[in-house]
């Protein structure tokens, strides 16, 4: 690493610190803090520039992240809420995409191949800015368990529509015989692998107690099976999500209590350190857009769409459940549609955009505008609704039990 990116590093340390205390002191959620002090650093004179890339993103970040949650999922919860998640997050996605990809070619002008890369990549709810959001809001168990889930979840729906249509603008014909075994590889493929390494990680941490090991292997679980995943045109977030579910279920098998202890409070480390860089550069690089594209047509429109897409994802699709043991109740939905973040999976997406495709420039700025509405304007006003809902978490809940329903 060269002397000159050292100082920006701590810099960015140093202002997501003071940023953690000062946003517990005035109750407001962290990420939001984070974006504002990036978007305020990038206007200083001698500002470090940090460009963002989906490498950076995807190589860097999304790997410990996805892990350190699934490390945290409650097995019993995720598997009970499944039919709902999986509905949610396949089902879901496909509608949000649908609709914003139609309104922004009849109503802004954008090609088809544009307006549908744009529709497929801002449908899928990030799971950086969601689980970041609902960790601290506290947000009642099942309703954080559904909302993470989901986000974890729509990465493979997102991935192999945007990998579909990204062949397309660049000239390629894809059809039924080779979409929906990619479909099936990117989900199933992600679940493999990162079944395989997790059980290989399990074996060797089962030989060893120490904490510098154990830590060591559960880094090699996390980028070694998102990493693999990516590498094989599997789902990367599917795979650390099931390598991360694995190792949390079954080490209680080979590792003792502290060394579980250490292991978590290191992972929760990590999740910070990748946090706040992650949110800090989006705040840094959405003060380098051009200032007219907050105020533009494209992005009110943009906006109103994602937020129409996720209405008609969580509404009809929760009402399919009304009568079984996965009822959600009104108050839960509300949650659902307005904590559908956008982040850094959708920027990652934006920037991978083909230079094929004519709206491309215009896809990126309208990303960065919709993930700016999402984080400061969804993000700020989130523990208002959560509180309004009454839907705090709660202590003396059991593991699968039903929150009471709200009007």
């Amino acid at each position: 690493m060269s002397d000159t990116l050292l100082p920006p590093i701590g810099l960015l340390l140093m202002v997501a610190c003071l940023i953690a205390m000062l946003s517990r002191r005035l109750g407001m959620p962290y990420i939001v803090g984070l974006v504002v002090a990036g978007f305020l650093i990038a206007l200083l004179p001698l500002a470090p520039q940090l460009p963002l890339s989906r490498g950076l993103i995807f190589n860097i970040f999304l790997p410990p992240l996805v892990f350190e949650a699934a490390l945290q999922l409650d097995w019993r919860r995720f598997r009970h809420e499944l039919p709902l998640t999986l509905t949610l997050a396949f089902f879901g996605v496909g509608i949000a995409a649908v609709v914003v990809a139609v309104g922004m070619h009849a109503i802004i002008g954008w090609s088809w191949i544009g307006a549908a890369l744009f529709g497929v990549l801002i449908a899928a709810t990030d799971p950086v800015s969601v689980i970041a959001s609902f960790r601290e809001m506290g947000c009642t168990p099942r309703v954080s368990m559904v909302v993470e889930s989901e986000s974890l979840l729509n990465d493979g729906v997102a991935a192999v529509g945007f990998a579909v249509l990204t062949a397309v603008a660049i000239g390629a014909t894809p059809n039924a015989g080779t979409v929906v075994p990619a479909f099936l590889w990117t989900l199933g493929g992600g679940v493999i692998i990162g079944t395989a390494v997790s059980v290989i990680i399990l074996f060797v941490l089962g030989s060893t107690d120490d904490p510098l090991v154990e830590i060591t292997l559960t880094t090699i679980a996390a980028y070694g099976s998102f990493l693999l995943a990516e590498r094989f045109h599997a789902s990367g977030i599917i795979s650390a999500l099931a390598a991360g579910l694995l190792g949390g279920s079954f080490s209680t098998r080979v590792l003792t209590l502290a060394g579980r202890e250490r292991v978590h409070s290191a992972w929760e480390y990590f999740a910070f350190l990748a946090n706040s860089f992650v949110f800090i550069l989006i705040g840094m690089n959405l003060a380098g857009q051009p200032r007219g594209a907050f105020g533009s047509a494209a992005a009110g429109v943009a906006i109103g769409l994602v937020l129409a897409g996720r209405a008609l994802s969580i509404y009809p699709l929760a009402a399919l459940f009304h009568r079984s043991r996965w009822r959600l109740p009104a108050s839960f939905q509300h949650i659902l549609f307005w904590g559908g973040m956008r982040g850094a999976l959708a920027l990652a997406l934006a920037l991978a955009v083909p230079a094929t495709v004519p709206e491309r420039s215009a896809i990126i700025v309208t990303a960065f505008v919709v993930v700016a509405f999402s984080i400061l304007v969804q993000g700020l006003t989130m523990p208002v609704l959560i509180r309004h809902f009454r839907l705090g978490a709660v202590a003396n809940e059991g593991p699968v039990a039903a929150e009471p329903a709200h009007p």
